[in-house]
């Protein structure tokens, strides 16, 4: 997958999450918790939504890798390439 669509898909995954946030306007250099409503558990539902679609495992001590847009898809970006 390429960087913008390993972030449509993270976006998708938000959508699903957060219904009710707007994500236009996202930042993709700021953390997502400054921006949306995001609790430890809707962080861990997108981890394991990426689990789920992708079989992508991320260990518990990568999560701060996926504080922002831009660090997670860089993050992702090598789990996902042959995807």
């Amino acid at each position: 997958m390429t960087p913008s669509e390993i972030r449509q898909e993270i976006l998708e995954i938000l959508e699903d999450i957060a219904p009710d946030e707007d994500l236009t306007n996202l930042d993709d250099e700021k953390p997502f918790r400054e921006q949306i409503e995001l609790d430890s558990m809707d962080f861990l539902d997108i981890v394991m939504e990426l689990r789920k679609r992708h079989r992508i495992q991320i260990p518990e001590e990568d999560y701060p890798q996926l504080a922002s847009m831009a660090s997670t898809v860089k993050y992702l970006e090598p789990k996902m390439a042959d995807l």
